[in-house]
């Protein structure tokens, strides 16, 4: 028996529940509603393709690997790794791409035109509204402030990403994995992981990147630059990360707690290496033997033993050992 009806269609339901939420797709302004969450679309399509995050639905499935996805344009963006085909030429420097919008951020950087100059610092952009934003950092104006904790922000957008923490809204969904973040900077980060794709590249080495702040960490190793240091003993490091670790030598901070015993670490790398005793994980496996580790390095070590690596050089004499500690026994001798 389905006896809760809708008065706009006719459909019937078992629950009112479910009543309800199709009832949504009626009173929507935009004319197609998702029962699920409430969002809704000025296009049914749109729509259809919305609440495959709900259903899990992948209808388009690669021929070559099976793998599935949510859309079409994201299955032809995958097919490209399996054909190698990059249809997205920059005309500059012949540099070719899977996606336009990649084409679109690699094309900027052959662009030198940046007409509007900042008259505090003389830093120049592209675009009037990317100066306008800048100047706001000269002036320290945050109009803009979060009515959760207080923050405030100089940029709208900025608000808007911020109170994400709070929502725990993740609108920006990877197609290909399902992963979903706050910005869409973030997906677009993320996305690389699947393609391939290192559109950063250092001109001094030739290097490249999956992202622009992974590049310029890198740049500091051929300049040298070392901008954060410590307070405490003055040591510099190249990325901000690797400060706040070191300064938890001074303060004695461990964040990072096993719920398992307790034990707590100053990193997050050494409580996930802590965790393999309890869990028994060996994820780091030797492609000759088959005999797995829980840490690389051990693994690392391991192999020397199907490669005859020695790597340990004794000053005094012409003998080379495997391991560090056998190197140190043997220097007693001398």
């Amino acid at each position: 028996e389905r006896a809760f009806a809708c008065t706009s269609c006719g459909e019937t339901f078992t629950q009112k529940s479910s009543l309800i939420k199709h009832q949504r797709i009626h009173t929507s302004a935009s004319g197609f509603a998702c029962a699920e969450c409430s969002k809704s679309f000025s296009h049914k399509g749109n729509l259809l393709r919305h609440q495959r995050i709900h259903t899990g639905e992948r209808p388009f499935a690669c021929t070559d690997c099976n793998k599935s996805f949510s859309e079409k344009g994201a299955l032809i963006r995958h097919q490209h790794i399996h054909s190698r085909e990059r249809p997205f030429a920059c005309t500059d420097c012949n540099k070719s791409f899977r996606e336009k919008g990649n084409l679109i951020r690699h094309q900027h950087t052959h662009r030198s035109e940046r007409p509007f100059a900042c008259t505090d610092c003389n830093k120049s952009f592209r675009e009037k509204s990317a100066l306008t934003r800048h100047q706001q950092i000269h002036t320290s104006e945050r109009p803009f402030a979060c009515t959760d904790c207080g923050k405030s922000f100089s940029w709208k957008d900025s608000l808007t990403k911020h109170q994400r923490i709070h929502t725990g809204e993740r609108p920006f969904a990877c197609t290909d994995c399902s992963k979903s973040f706050s910005w869409k900077g973030a997906l677009i980060s993320h996305r690389r992981t699947h393609t391939g794709e290192r559109p950063f590249t250092c001109t001094s080495c030739g290097k490249s990147f999956s992202w622009k702040r992974a590049l310029t960490v890198h740049q500091r190793s051929h300049t040298g630059e070392r901008p954060f240091a410590c307070s405490e003993c003055n040591k510099s490091f190249i990325c901000k990360g690797d400060l706040i670790i070191h300064q938890r030598i001074h303060t004695g901070e461990r964040p990072f707690t096993c719920a398992d015993c307790s034990k707590s670490f100053s990193q997050k790398s050494y409580l996930t290496r802590h965790q393999r005793i309890h869990t028994g994980e060996r994820p780091f496996p030797c492609t000759t033997c088959g005999k797995s580790f829980s840490q690389k390095g051990d693994l690392t070590i391991h192999q020397r033993i199907h490669t005859g690596e020695r790597p340990f050089a004794c000053g005094h004499c012409d003998l080379r050992f495997r391991w560090k500690k056998s190197l140190v026994t043997h220097q007693r001798l001398h």
